[in-house]
């Protein structure tokens, strides 16, 4: 069975010697690059499964490292960083980053994180056409929506929320790109996608019991909740 690929970016000494053993102690192999420039070099040698990158690096902002590492990879990248500030956090999704964990962090909580951005990675690799999640199923090449089996019409904006959301399901979609899914311009009233989203989430409330599908990220964005068919 082929390991999975990690990229560690850090320059704590102290935090790549935890995180190291406990990420091969998992079954995965680890690089490590503890600057920018090594880490946007290792993504083209080394074709990591998943970056798990600093923001505070010494040679270059980690924002700059994952607008670089988009330009030619899809790869995951989760961030691991001490900058707790919401506008820190915006700006890396914004820049491309998949999601993003506040330093201190749970071990459990990281790893958990990486088996879920491999699964969407490999799901987005082997089925770009549809994505199913418990209930729901968006078949893109149609348009078509189905909660539960059963068809949902929805509107032109709702449909392209809901497809910007289905496309990162499990990940944080900040504002502004919903705003540009939806209208074309991120910049546009916050107020419209707020209003959207409250319409999309009462069509797509299959059981009140059950949690919502999308779920508010405050002040950051929303999140397509990926739930398992029970």
């Amino acid at each position: 069975m082929m390991q999975d690929q990690i990229l560690l970016v850090d320059d704590e000494p102290a935090l790549v010697a935890v995180l190291q053993p406990v990420l091969k102690a998992a079954g995965c192999a680890v690089t490590v690059a503890s600057d920018g420039n090594a880490a946007i070099s290792a993504v083209v040698a080394h074709d990591p499964d998943v970056v798990l990158l600093d923001l505070g690096l010494p040679d270059i902002d980690g924002k700059d490292v994952i607008r670089t590492i988009r330009e030619t990879s899809p790869v995951p990248i989760i961030v691991i960083s001490a900058r707790h500030q919401e506008a820190e956090k915006i700006a890396a999704l914004d820049e491309g980053a998949d999601d993003y964990v506040n330093k201190p962090f749970e071990i459990g909580e990281l790893m958990a994180r990486i088996r879920a951005a491999i699964r969407r990675s490999q799901a987005t690799a082997s089925s770009a056409s549809v994505f199913e999640g418990g209930p729901l199923r968006v078949d893109y090449a149609k348009r078509e929506v189905t909660l539960m089996g059963e068809p949902i019409k929805l509107s032109p904006k709702e449909y392209m929320i809901l497809h910007a959301l289905a496309r990162n399901a499990g990940q944080v979609v900040t504002h502004k790109r919903l705003l540009a899914a939806g209208w074309g311009d991120a910049a546009a009233d916050l107020q419209y996608l707020r209003v959207y989203v409250g319409l999309l989430r009462q069509k797509l409330e299959a059981d009140p019991s059950e949690p919502e599908l999308v779920v508010t990220e405050p002040g950051v964005g929303y999140r397509l909740l990926v739930r398992e068919q029970g």
